[in-house]
């Protein structure tokens, strides 16, 4: 129904209550919405918006906690956009329902009573413009959603250690800011890539490749995920808090680099 109101000229806002459950509309997503524009050489646009609730930490179980960003961010025709603010969401949210193009819409479902000031006025976030969060020298941590938090907490106990971390917020997977990434990594000669996601087909996989084609001769250690693995999110709270990456295992990926002060 919401791509064939797109496609005679409304701009329809879709929600899907778990990300998860998107796999029942699959097909319609990625072999519909996401090819309809190349299809038809651009005669027809699919100016649709699919809202969805992202990841764990809610103890909600397996079928409704998975981070589904490596499901989309794959498909050609699709673009992604996963804010971890309030400003961002709001930001991001706008530029989406403007955007001619099919846009998945992660919202990270243990932010949803985060709470902070948003700007006035007709207030866009561009797509494909990562947030440099704190800067920093030593190391560069690139993140999305909740894992921007953690990212920043290790960060905040890191600097009493002299080790000063530069903090990146992705903001969109598609398009993907990699310029931003190679930039600071060029400062930093370090990168860490968090995610709350297993590792197989991982959003942080991408970043990596591309950077070790632009930018390999920048780094002076091995570039570290941390993410769930190969996990599968348990209902019970003590497993998935265990399971789910914080700032004690992002701090113990920097202490492997060997930072000198």
């Amino acid at each position: 129904a919401a791509i064939g109101s797109a496609i005679t000229g409304l701009r329809p806002v879709v929600e899907i209550m778990f990300a998860v459950f998107a796999a029942v509309a699959y097909d319609q997503i990625i072999n519909q919405a996401a090819k309809m524009r190349y299809m038809s050489g651009g005669q027809i646009s699919v100016p649709i918006t699919i809202r969805m609730a992202n990841g764990a930490g809610m103890s909600f179980g397996a079928q409704h906690s998975q981070s589904c960003e490596g499901w989309f961010m794959s498909v050609p025709g699709l673009k992604v956009a996963a804010p971890g603010t309030p400003a961002d969401a709001l930001g991001l949210l706008k530029t989406a329902v403007r955007d001619p193009n099919p846009v998945i819409f992660l919202e990270h479902k243990a932010l949803y009573s985060d709470r902070a000031e948003i700007p006035d006025g007709e207030y866009l976030v561009p797509f494909g413009k990562a947030a440099i969060c704190r800067e920093g020298r030593h190391v560069t941590l690139v993140a999305i959603q909740r894992m921007v938090q953690m990212a920043l907490k290790a960060a905040d106990l890191l600097a009493q250690e002299g080790i000063e971390c530069e903090v990146i917020d992705l903001r969109t997977l598609a398009p993907l800011d990699v310029a931003a990434v190679q930039q600071s990594v060029c400062k930093t000669t370090r990168l860490i890539t968090v995610e709350e996601a297993p590792a197989a087909g991982g959003w942080g996989g991408v970043v990596i490749s591309q950077i070790m084609d632009e930018a390999i001769w920048c780094l002076d250690a091995p570039v570290l995920r941390v993410t769930m693995g190969e996990g599968i999110v348990p209902f019970s709270p003590p497993l998935e808090r265990a399971l789910i990456p914080d700032e004690q295992q992002i701090m113990a990926a920097v202490r492997q680099l060997g930072i000198k002060r």
